[in-house]
């Protein structure tokens, strides 16, 4: 063996004895260096796997939105009006709501800004100031289908009177709000994640009673209509998937769901996350609307007096059975607090982005409940308000829609995860599509006819 001691090379002989021992010694430190590297690959493994688990859920409770009172009569009166045939058309909307809240979440990652705040940031005080006023309109309009659905589930449960029932949910709600923010905020996650399991549970369970035909399911993903009433509850269902306080919410949501000083993964890691989150939470919300579709379909089709949640919950109860109707009323109960909650916290958001001014929780709450008090107390039939307020919603969309549309497709903003040219050019396709439907929603509205 040599060593090169500057311009001196010195020959060294190893002693045969000590050469076996020197040479084992050199591959034990191989195989060392090798298990360290393989676990030290593990644990990037790991750290990677639960960085992504701990990007989830944002998605889930945004989701919450598509899954409403709202959602819930609507689906059921298109099953039992129509049959299968209207299946098409949730699978449509719900390839189109993933595109625009993950758009949402996209916005909010990269620029750690949420739509209202970016908003707020572009206008004058006076576009501010009408801009939330809308916002605010739209917040109320959401409530007064959540509220009023669960006022008519405790009602179809134990029997209490809507307005009290009103005020009840009001008041559970307000209580769930306590955990929203700050270090309980990711239990808030869970609590509205477990009540959209209890939907899920709650809707899906009447289609183990009575399984549908899976040839006539398949029948009504083939695009086409019957009649031009058939038509009009497309263009409702189409028009009316998109909530406009979920779009403004999901892009604060990705950023609430790490607490002060928490490290947050890369942009990267964040993006990839929130495809997953949104993906599954979507596909959730949206085979409850399909399913519900699709019990309607099979066991209410061509029955009166569906058009109405507590002629729907009847009627369930008629031909699947009291069981069924009573977990039907819980999946509904759920569905009115854990949509009501999620619509206060995007009120809130609305006002601190708009108005810069972060009220308390409870104080949002009382602005959107007292109208569907209100509304409870007065209205012969508080379900027609329903109607009222869907219209109210559609009018917000395009305030909504477009500057997300804009934003993501802004290089200043966005930076090197701008929108590319033919994804861009999507998103203008489904805006428009969106926009137009709600239009032309709140036309036939006006005229009568939807």
């Amino acid at each position: 063996m040599e060593e090169n001691n500057g311009n001196d090379t010195v020959t060294t002989t190893m002693n045969p004895i000590e050469r076996p021992a020197a040479e084992l010694e050199i591959e034990r430190a191989r195989v060392s260096e090798g298990q360290e590297r393989q676990r030290g690959g593990k644990r990037a493994n790991g750290r990677k796997g639960h960085a992504l688990a701990s990007i989830l859920g944002p998605a889930f409770v945004a989701a919450v939105a598509y899954v409403d009172p709202g959602n819930v009569a609507a689906n059921i009166t298109s099953g039992a009006r129509y049959g299968y045939l209207l299946v098409w058309v949730l699978v449509l909307a719900n390839a189109m709501s993933v595109l625009i809240q993950y758009q949402s979440a996209k916005l909010g990652i990269v620029t750690g800004k949420s739509l209202p705040e970016l908003l707020g940031e572009r206008m004058s005080d006076a576009g501010r100031f009408m801009f939330f006023m809308q916002a605010e309109v739209i917040a109320i309009a959401t409530d007064l289908a959540e509220v009023i659905g669960g006022a008519i589930a405790l009602n179809l449960l134990f029997g209490i009177p809507l307005f009290m029932g009103g005020l009840v949910i009001g008041a559970i709600s307000t209580v769930l709000l306590w955990f929203q923010g700050g270090k309980t905020h990711r239990l808030f996650e869970k609590i509205v994640i477990a009540l959209l399991l209890v939907i899920t549970f709650g809707f899906i369970f009447g289609l183990f009673i009575a399984p549908p035909d899976p040839a006539a399911v398949l029948g009504g993903l083939i695009p086409h209509f019957t009649t031009t009433d058939s038509v009009l509850m497309a263009t409702s269902m189409l028009g009316a998937t998109v909530m406009p306080h979920a779009i403004y919410l999901h892009s604060t949501l990705v950023n609430d769901h790490y607490g002060p000083g928490e490290a947050k993964p890369s942009v990267r890691q964040l993006l990839h996350g929130s495809k997953i989150d949104v993906a599954w939470a979507l596909l959730l919300a949206g085979s409850v609307n399909v399913v519900l579709l699709i019990i309607a379909a099979n066991s209410l089709y061509g029955m009166k007096g569906t058009d109405s949640i507590e002629g729907a919950q009847h009627a369930i109860v008629s031909v699947l059975g009291p069981v069924v109707g009573t977990i039907f009323s819980i999946g509904l109960l759920a569905s009115s607090l854990s949509s009501t909650s999620v619509g206060t916290y995007a009120g809130s958001e609305i006002m601190h982005g708009l108005l810069r001014i972060k009220a308390p929780m409870w104080a949002c709450r009382v602005v959107t409940l007292v109208p569907a008090l209100i509304v409870l107390w007065f209205a012969p039939n508080p379900t027609q308000a329903l109607v009222v307020g869907q219209v109210i919603l559609s009018i917000g969309i395009p305030f909504a829609i477009i500057p997300l549309m804009r934003y993501t497709h802004d290089k200043e903003l966005m930076g090197e995860y701008v929108d590319g040219t033919a994804k861009h050019v999507i998103f203008i396709g489904v805006a428009a599509l969106i926009v137009a439907l709600n239009v032309l929603l709140i036309v036939l509205t006006v005229l009568g006819k939807a």
